[in-house]
């Protein structure tokens, strides 16, 4: 998609109106418009600026309509709380995602498939124009991370998934390392390994580095979960389960974009990329539960159910992050479906330690429009990560089990935490998947990286 600022030329115009209803006219000339309601000015906010811009590419897409118009002056709302770059930036972003579908395995219709080639936006600044550009190149990572997620099982190994993080990174002053197996098994990743034991397709610890910040300053590093198909193991999912397990490695994907969006936009930050990649397969050599492994840090794990494995190679990767003394810490993951009977489907949930940390993250989330909201980090809460025949166990054993799905994913990953002053987790199982008030295609989302991008921006 290219965002000009020049004159229209061919292009539908779109207007936002303060009807209710939504309509496409067509004037006298024969000149198409897509009026869009927006009800009452007062009631329009940040959140609804973001949904009201994607409708409109999202509109254009429905009636094959490769050009549109808008007037930036249209998205300035007394409530929007935005200044020009930060409302050309949530744009830009809005825009480049609602252009987005995943049609790798379709066969292209007669004239292809619709997309929006060109936005022509009138009376931007030249602030507004460095929000656009900035936004598009955060968007279009997100668009990448969403296209590495949708992607079946089959074609995402852990082997392809470091491939593709290499390609990705090309032309940019980013770096990815990969190890592979003998690597991580000299590392003592135990964790790491007992979940890849099961699965044919070899394991992969990815790493990217780049290292655009003054050489004193340490960097901020971001793991996430590379399971590039979860079947749950010897604890086998349910079948109605199984489907969208390709997409738990979506943390993981998360944070290679995140590293790269930076990367383009040349933020003057030192940020670190890890993904421990592993498949979670079942077969005659899969973990069985109540297995003990030793994790990288030396701490035994009892391994209660196999599919709560997500935690287990986070574990070793948050042990691996230790080598380069972060200022901060964050940890992307798929990690529960309790997250999701907690919150629903809008939000990520977030649990953190470190001053001021948590709040900046949900007023982050608000900018960013990846909403995110905490779970408390309490000590009452560690007993039932105790194990019974090891240091720890990945679940409560059972006589122990108390809900708290998703805090209790939290606190076994404390245990990792502990010589960090500035930790987050995000839980973002309830993101994975777009709901239609998203207005994206289905499929993968890309959160949580316009979170992450803003706060490598802002954290000091």
């Amino acid at each position: 998609m290219k965002i000009d600022f020049a004159a229209p030329s061919k292009a539908v115009h779109i207007e936002l109106t303060h009807e209710e209803a939504t309509k496409v006219v067509e004037d006298a000339k024969g000149a198409l418009k897509i009026r869009i309601g927006i009800g009452k000015p007062d009631s329009m906010n940040r959140r609804k600026t973001v949904t009201i811009a994607r409708k409109a590419v999202k509109l254009a897409r429905e009636h094959k309509i490769s050009a549109i118009a808008v007037s930036f002056a249209d998205f300035r709302f007394k409530n929007g709380e935005t200044d020009e770059y930060e409302l050309g930036r949530l744009l830009g972003e809005a825009f480049e995602m609602a252009n987005y579908e995943f049609t790798k395995y379709k066969t292209p219709p007669k004239g292809g498939f619709p997309t929006v080639a060109t936005v022509y936006v009138r009376g931007a600044s030249k602030s507004a124009q460095q929000g656009f550009r900035d936004g598009q190149i955060i968007a279009r990572e997100v668009n990448y991370c969403r296209d590495l997620a949708n992607t079946p099982g089959g074609d995402m190994t852990p082997a392809l998934l470091a491939a593709a993080a290499v390609r990705q990174v090309k032309g940019t002053k980013a770096k990815v390392t990969v190890l592979g197996p003998a690597e991580i098994k000299k590392l003592k990743m135990g964790l790491v390994l007992s979940v890849d034991q099961g699965s044919a397709q070899p394991p992969r610890f990815i790493v990217v580095e780049y290292w655009g910040g003054k050489k004193s300053e340490s960097p901020i590093v971001l793991v996430g979960k590379g399971i590039t198909f979860d079947t749950g193991g010897v604890n086998l999912k349910p079948s109605n389960s199984l489907v969208g397990m390709n997409q738990d490695m979506a943390g993981g994907a998360a944070v290679i974009a995140t590293v790269t969006a930076v990367a383009r936009m040349g933020l003057k930050k030192n940020v670190i990329a890890l993904v421990p990649a592993v498949e979670n397969a079942i077969s005659g050599s899969a973990t069985r539960p109540g297995d003990i492994f030793t994790a990288m840090n030396g701490i035994t794990v009892e391994v209660l159910n196999t599919d709560a494995e997500g935690r287990l190679i986070l574990g070793d990767a948050l042990t691996y992050a230790e080598r380069y003394k972060p200022r901060l810490v964050v940890d992307v993951a798929t990690l529960t479906g309790a997250a999701i009977t907690v919150l629903g489907k809008h939000a990520s949930v977030i649990m953190a330690k470190g001053n001021g940390l948590e709040d900046m993250l949900r007023d982050l989330g608000e900018k960013s429009g990846e909403y995110v909201w905490p779970l408390p980090m309490w000590d009452e809460y560690l007993p039932y990560t105790k194990g019974i025949h090891a240091d720890i166990a990945n679940v409560p054993p059972g006589e122990k089990s108390a809900g708290a799905g998703s805090i209790l994913g939290g606190m076994f990953l404390s245990h990792f935490t502990k010589k960090f002053d500035n930790w987050a987790h995000i839980d973002i199982a309830p993101r994975m998947e777009s709901i239609p008030d998203d207005n994206l295609a289905k499929g993968a989302t890309g959160t949580p990286i316009r979170l992450l991008v803003r706060l490598i921006e802002q954290f000091k």
